[in-house]
């Protein structure tokens, strides 16, 4: 996901104070309400326009009108505190009111049978990162990032992992925005290519939570092509996130054995996607019916929308002009690695018969 640092800061430029600053008070940290109805708004606006075009959904509509909105019309300072929230913590709210709707043996079941496809997709996306980058003359840092991105879960595993091997802002930045990219893409021409390839809500499922990026997109796309399949890509999406842990251990290793510096370490409680935990917990809540049976649908329902909300604020944080910006070989690396994760995965679906 595209950093929101990208827009001008909220916070008044040198020199220009408050009469509150001037009497010396603290100032007064940006309220989070204006970005976070700027984006409830466009989410309702885009949740009818996906009953009116279920083919292509809610999610989706969410995250063009957010990019349109900000490229078009632009994003004012005072809504970023609030886009920043939507966009992150809104959806894992959202996550989480998901798993209420999914009984933990459902859950724990579709992870374990989804290992197999998903660590050779892993596997794939590094190898592919290393041959394409390297061909391209590209930065190791700079492939590894793409890498982990594309392999694990975007944005968020990029941030885990460049604390690690400490790439410049540059490399970060441009890793971020092409997963970003390919995240958009990813949600807008996936359900299509599912339906021309026939795939199931299984199928689909499964391909579109090993094969894109970030949890967002995994969401938007599943949801756009059947329920089924959306239950099914976010519970594969979860448990690929949880291997970012593997990962990141494996990283510093690597960054320690060439630095031959020893004090290279990993926080584990600041790597670990805590909200899957909840997740986990909601749908043992809903397995052992501790949650009325008259709540399930309308928490399905606010977990909708919140997910509408969220990806709409993802499109808020787009910022197209970085991204042509980035240059073409971040691009085209962004590109192989997400074709040959995508590919990987429908062949060994396609060997297992999980069509």
């Amino acid at each position: 996901m595209l950093p929101i640092s990208a827009v001008p800061s909220p916070l008044p430029a040198t020199g220009a104070l408050s009469a509150q600053d001037q009497a010396g008070d603290p100032p007064r940290m940006p309220s989070r309400w204006q970005g976070l109805l700027l984006a409830a708004g466009l989410g309702v606006v885009a949740w009818q326009l996906g009953r009116w075009l279920p083919l292509i959904g809610g999610p989706v509509m969410g995250i063009v009108l957010g990019m349109l909105w900000r490229n078009v019309l632009g994003v004012s300072p005072v809504f970023v505190p609030g886009i920043t929230y939507s966009s992150r913590q809104v959806l894992k709210w959202s996550i989480i009111g998901l798993g209420f709707g999914l009984s933990l043996g459902q859950v724990l079941h579709t992870g374990a049978s989804s290992l197999a496809v998903t660590l050779v997709t892993l596997s794939t996306a590094f190898l592919a990162a290393w041959l394409l980058g390297r061909w391209l003359k590209l930065g190791s840092h700079l492939q590894t990032l793409i890498g982990v991105g594309t392999a694990i879960c975007g944005g968020s595993a990029i941030a885990a992992a460049a604390p690690i091997i400490k790439p410049d802002d540059h490399d970060t930045a441009l890793a971020i925005s092409t997963i970003f990219l390919f995240n958009v893409i990813a949600v807008l021409v996936f359900p299509p290519l599912g339906h021309w390839l026939g795939l199931s809500d299984h199928g689909f499922g499964l391909w579109a939570g090993t094969a894109i990026n970030d949890t967002s997109s995994v969401v938007a796309a599943g949801y756009s092509y059947s329920t089924a399949a959306g239950d099914i890509a976010t519970i594969v999406k979860l448990t690929r996130a949880t291997l970012i842990i593997p990962v990141c251990i494996g990283l510093a290793l690597w960054t320690a054995w060439r630095a031959r510096n020893a004090e290279t370490r990993v926080s584990l409680a600041q790597i670990f996607p805590w909200f899957i935990l909840w997740f986990l917990l909601a749908s043992g809540a809903r397995s052992l019916g501790l949650i009325p049976a008259a709540l399930l649908e309308p928490l399905h329902r606010v977990s909708q929308f919140l997910i509408i909300m969220a990806l709409t604020a993802i499109g808020l944080s787009s910022n197209l002009r970085h991204m042509v910006l980035a240059g073409v070989r971040p691009l085209l690396l962004g590109l192989g690695v997400w074709v040959a994760v995508a590919a990987s995965s429908l062949l060994v679906q396609s060997v297992m018969g999980s069509w």
